[in-house]
């Protein structure tokens, strides 16, 4: 049967590193793996960093899974035709409510799938911000969305293991225990590989898929998203060679700055520049820039979801790629609307 491993989890919990750790896990092992991305618009960074792997990887833009469940069928059946055997797939990070509208529902119409239990990732500092007196900029309604994405989980990994102490890891496996005595739950790192083979080997091998349906409060989930603009843009690069990493480490931090102004957190932003890709996930976070497979030209593809109105982080990109000689070519700056799901089921 198809396997359908879904990975859920808030902006900036590392879902995009793991998804790809995955596949390149599963292909050396001889399956034939799809991954699926999906973003409330087009233009996104992380189906761009997969598709520089060489690994399979459809897009379903416009809107979430669960609003647009005929367009995640869609995206599936078209990675089947291709020959995927396994299919692995991110939802938006500002989506929760997945077990009732993406998990049941792929169990109840397409029962010729195996789908695995539904794993949320979790960064560690978000996830002490929800469950202990670590005091947070985030919004408190999207908080709130974290902590429904790891009640309604089957499993519970909180990623990025190789960035904390002993004493931190101690107490985040405490607090995981604690809040989630009947969840498998444990520490992961997407990054170095710690922790991924045997969450993977128990995610095959299991069926106990979408066994939780969280209550959620609609209007807290709605403005939980809302708080933040939401921002994909494509620029060209002027001139000649340049330090790809160079630039974008500049760039990003020049983008830090300006956020650390008006105190606006992130949620998560991400940047390709030429055979560059960075990434920062706090306001306070540090910038992580790296090299990638060169692309096909010296383009910039920026994503940002920030906690300020879509008005204010648009005008600050604009003024950001001004300074950098960069020219916009698409840019498109929205507040996510109200989630809508296709299917919801109540048990």
């Amino acid at each position: 049967m198809t396997k359908i491993i879904l990975i859920g989890g808030f902006l900036g919990s590392g879902k995009t590193t793991l998804l790809g750790d995955v596949a390149k896990r599963l292909t050396a092992k001889g399956h034939k793996v799809g991954l699926i991305t999906n973003d409330q618009t087009a233009d996104l960074v992380d189906t761009k960093l997969l598709e520089a792997g060489a690994l399979n990887v459809s897009e379903v833009h416009g809107s979430c899974f669960c609003c647009n469940f005929d367009g995640f069928i869609d995206a599936i059946q078209s990675l089947l035709k291709q020959g995927a055997e396994i299919i692995v797939a991110e939802p938006v990070g500002s989506c929760t409510d997945l077990s009732a509208t993406i998990v049941n529902p792929l169990k109840k119409f397409h029962p010729e799938w195996d789908v695995a239990p539904l794993t949320v990732l979790a960064d560690p500092h978000r996830f002490l911000e929800v469950f202990s007196n670590v005091p947070s900029k985030v919004d408190p309604d999207a908080l709130y969305i974290q902590k429904i994405q790891l009640e309604e989980a089957d499993r519970i990994a909180v990623n990025k293991a190789d960035t904390l102490t002993k004493t931190d890891k101690e107490q985040i496996l405490v607090l995981l225990k604690t809040a989630y005595p009947d969840k498998k739950t444990g520490l992961i790192s997407a990054k170095t590989g710690e922790g991924i083979d045997a969450w993977l080997a128990d995610i095959q091998s299991s069926n106990d898929a979408g066994t939780t349906i969280a209550e959620v409060d609609y209007d807290k989930y709605a403005h939980g998203e809302a708080v933040l603009g939401w921002l994909n843009a494509t620029a060209t690069v002027s001139g000649g060679t340049v330090d790809a990493a160079a630039k974008l480490q500049t760039l990003l931090t020049d983008f830090q700055n300006e956020l650390r102004k008006v105190n606006s957190e992130v949620g998560h932003v991400k940047a390709l520049y030429g055979n560059a890709a960075g990434n920062l996930t706090a306001l306070d976070g540090v910038v992580d820039v790296r090299e990638i497979p060169p692309a096909k030209s010296a383009s910039v593809v920026f994503n940002a979801r920030v906690q300020t109105s879509p008005e204010t982080l648009e005008r600050t990109v604009r003024d950001l790629f001004a300074k950098h000689g960069l020219k916009v070519e698409t840019l498109k700056c929205l507040m996510p609307g109200r989630p809508n799901p296709t299917h919801r089921f109540s048990k």
